[in-house]
């Protein structure tokens, strides 16, 4: 099969069919709605602080409990994709944190808040396992990287949208109902992605027979029933190559998302829900539009590598470096007076994060056999979740106790070497598991 699929591409570049991409754009539009819902509580979080009384501590129990239950939902949901598809999974997932998200326009103190946050970090954590094993499926391995770059922009889109719409929409209409009129872009989606996404692209109306064939150019993976799964998975270092690098990059994001807003508000003086002030909201969605680039830039370099002649091994591990080189000035940001190149930094530096990131969820799928996919996603977000846990009590502390934003930066700018070293050791070629 691989060897057709690629004379067939090589003969008729031009007729491959794009049926895939479409694919992409839902992913894509469930990540940026999966980021609008996840991090409106970070854009709110001055407002909120005052109205509700919290410290710096409470608001980062608030976080530690969605990430927590990111954490056991990622597990969760890398064993359902695995078991029942990425269809029915990520629809299940929607389901579950578009209710928890309509939810908090109805809560009161830092319990209740602890509680929707809880219940959207369950449904968000199936949003990567699902939309990876749907790249899987969709895409030959050299395409792959670039397809979870471009989906994964879509957490930058939804990033940048946040302080836009609640700039606009809660002086208008108050921070409650925001959260219920936001609600309505996952009910949307779920209906679109029904209607139009199958987890497999064989016997798809819309997928030509050479659009097929150019999917299915690698060779197939065995079919196979594996026993205890996981629990072979665990005992894999190839599963930890890929969890480790999650557990030292996912909680420099989680800063980002979750504390970014306010620093903006408290470091320069501006005020994120005011009409007739919007410069925050500018700056912020100028970071994630900065850091947009990253995501699709990084996915697009690995493959570029690739198809150049580099080994997956040495593209995917050198695309990693050029990312982890480009964070490194995010260490000073705190010492820049002027806003905007306080935003240039910090938005270079989520860029690579996002660089990295696409490329780091692209080594399951070059690790393990397919099947396997979405529980080696579901423990390596897990583990990043529990690293995201464990610094989030670190940023409250730290707040609280010192006021000052430099450790936490320089966190940031050292994460990323720590993660590419992690993967080095344990996945020195990137040799691909056998699973059995």
């Amino acid at each position: 099969m691989a060897a057709s699929g690629e004379a067939i591409i090589a003969k008729a570049t031009d007729r491959v069919g794009r049926y895939r991409w479409v694919v992409v754009w839902l992913l894509f539009a469930a990540t940026a709605i999966n980021y609008i819902d996840r991090q409106m509580i970070a854009v709110l979080k001055p407002d909120l602080a005052k109205e509700l009384h919290w410290s710096e501590t409470d608001y980062a129990h608030i976080v530690f409990y969605f990430q927590a239950a990111y954490a056991i939902g990622y597990l969760g949901f890398g064993k359902i994709v695995d078991a029942i598809g990425a269809r029915f999974g990520y629809a299940i997932a929607v389901v579950i944190w578009t209710i928890a998200h309509v939810a908090h326009g109805g809560v009161h103190s830092v319990t209740q808040f602890a509680m929707a946050r809880f219940g959207l970090g369950i449904g968000e954590s199936g949003n990567f396992p699902a939309g990876v094993k749907a790249v899987a499926d969709w895409f030959p391995a050299k395409e792959r990287a670039f397809a979870i770059g471009l989906f994964n922009a879509g957490s930058n889109v939804g990033a940048i949208c946040t302080p836009l719409l609640i700039w606009a929409m809660v002086p208008a209409i108050g921070w409650r109902m925001t959260f219920v009129v936001t609600g309505v872009f996952g009910v949307a989606w779920l209906i679109a992605w029904l209607a139009i996404f199958r987890d497999s692209p064989h016997g798809h109306a819309k997928v030509s027979e050479t659009e097929l064939a150019h999917i299915s150019q690698d060779p197939a993976d065995p079919a196979v029933k594996v026993k205890n799964l996981w629990g072979k998975l665990v005992l894999r270092k190839e599963t930890w190559a890929f969890a480790l690098g999650k557990f030292f990059i996912d909680p420099i994001w989680w800063f980002y998302l979750f504390w970014l807003p306010s620093y903006i508000g408290k470091q320069y003086g501006l005020n994120l829900t005011s009409w007739d002030t919007p410069t925050a909201a500018l700056a912020l969605a100028a970071i994630y539009l900065i850091s947009d680039v990253g995501s699709i830039a990084g996915g697009w370099l690995s493959g570029r590598f690739m198809n150049a002649g580099m080994s997956v091994n040495k593209a995917r591990k050198l695309t990693m470096l050029i990312a982890a080189c480009f964070v490194l000035p995010v260490m000073f940001a705190t010492q820049f007076d002027n806003l905007w190149l306080s935003v240039f930094v910090i938005g270079v530096a989520a860029a690579a994060h996002q660089a990295f990131s696409a490329t780091l969820y692209a080594l399951p799928s070059d690790l393990v056999p397919r099947y396997a996919v979405g529980s080696v996603i579901g423990i390596g977000g897990t583990l990043g979740a529990i690293g995201g846990m464990v610094f989030t009590t670190y940023v409250g502390y730290v707040l609280d106790a010192l006021g000052s934003y430099t450790p936490l930066f320089v966190a940031a700018g050292a994460a990323y070497f720590l993660a590419l070293l992690s993967v080095q050791l344990l996945s020195p070629r990137l040799a691909r598991a056998e699973v059995v």
